[in-house]
């Protein structure tokens, strides 16, 4: 793969756009529902996730220029010894293609309900995942470029709000500061969510060529989804009651149904089909990431760790398993997001303490 050949391959523009697609997922679709215990006020939200975000980005930049050749499984054993860094390595590629499962699922129930209705979605998932697998074959600077890619096809679905905005009532926005804290806390929890991915830099880090200035350009695709995630937001809260804000589950999507093109009836169908360029950049990241993984805990890279990721993928789908649990465990699995939003500022304390010996600086 490209990664085994030249380990410092991604620019600022790469570094840009792998934080700003891969954050944005079939969460924000329903991010206006999640938030939907804030009411109205809700709108603001997304700008709160961006700053804790950024906030959060700052260790994990920290402790990649201490570790610059390192990726944070790497980091894990070197901090950790072998066998304890190899055990939370496969804590963590379990958690990858749980998340990867996760996403996946939820994008092709998404395509079920608005075209595919009542037919199976075996066809359209071994399709996405072997898109999946082209996209992340060639390393982490293809995936940074379907990104780019990726960004400049879907930037034309901001236009669909047009409508939402015209039929909207900016009055909805006002007040800003209606809610108890309970209901701060239950849209926070259920909606910071929306931004994981920003994460993954632990990973692809030691690829990164300018790294000093990793901070800067990570944070620029950091507020370009933000502020992608914040129109949709906005909108949304002008375009539909408080009811339909906690009822539809879909609000997003419910927006594009409002478009109307004399050329073209199902608006919501191509707004759909234009998003699983995003959903690739998501599903490619989190895929390279669990390769990584594989590696890692082997001790040995090899393409077919790919092909395994992808069978299990498909296999946690797929198997006729009680819907029941797999949707609890789709929903629980992204709480452990949280834990690794954290994890950098662990590690970075542990460094400090740690002789310097450990450090892996060019």
């Amino acid at each position: 793969m490209m990664d085994d050949n030249k380990l410092k391959v991604l620019n600022r523009y790469h570094v840009v756009f792998l934080i700003q697609n891969v954050i944005i997922g079939t969460t924000v679709l329903s991010l206006p529902h999640r938030l939907s215990s804030m009411g109205y006020s809700q709108w603001w939200m997304p700008l709160l996730f961006g700053v804790v975000a950024n906030l959060l980005l700052i260790p994990m930049i920290w402790l990649g220029l201490k570790y610059r050749n390192d990726t944070l499984f790497v980091i894990h054993e070197k901090l950790f010894g072998k066998w304890a860094g190899k055990t939370i390595n496969a804590i963590l590629l379990i958690y990858f293609i749980v998340v990867l499962s996760a996403v996946s699922s939820s994008f092709l129930q998404l395509i079920q309900v608005v075209a595919l209705v009542d037919r199976e979605i075996t066809a359209p998932l071994i399709i996405l995942l072997l898109m999946t697998i082209y996209i992340v074959h060639g390393g982490i600077k293809s995936i940074a470029r379907f990104c780019i890619m990726s960004f400049f096809m879907t930037l034309g679905l901001l236009y669909f709000l047009n409508w939402g905005i015209a039929d909207g009532d900016i009055r909805h926005t006002m007040p800003i500061f209606n809610f108890t804290a309970k209901q701060f806390f239950t849209a926070s929890k259920k909606g910071l969510m929306a931004i994981g991915g920003f994460e993954l830099i632990s990973f692809y880090f030691p690829y990164i060529i300018n790294q000093k200035k990793a901070l800067k350009h990570a944070s620029f695709g950091l507020w370009l989804s933000i502020l992608f995630i914040f129109f949709f937001t906005f909108v949304s809260v002008m375009f539909f009651s408080e009811w339909q804000l906690k009822n539809v589950l879909y609000p997003v999507l419910n927006l594009f149904k409002e478009g109307q093109l004399s050329y073209l009836e199902r608006l919501d169908v191509l707004g759909i089909t234009m998003w699983v360029f995003l959903i690739l950049s998501t599903t490619a990241a989190y895929l390279w990431a669990a390769k990584k993984g594989i590696d890692s805990i082997r001790s040995s890279p090899k393409k077919t760790h790919l092909y395994f990721v992808a069978v299990f993928v498909f296999i946690l789908v797929k198997f006729p398993y009680m819907e029941a649990f797999q949707r609890i465990l789709f929903e629980r699995v992204f709480y452990l997001m949280y834990a690794l939003f954290l994890w950098p500022i662990l590690l970075c304390l542990i460094h400090m303490i740690k002789p310097k010996k450990n450090e892996g600086l060019e």
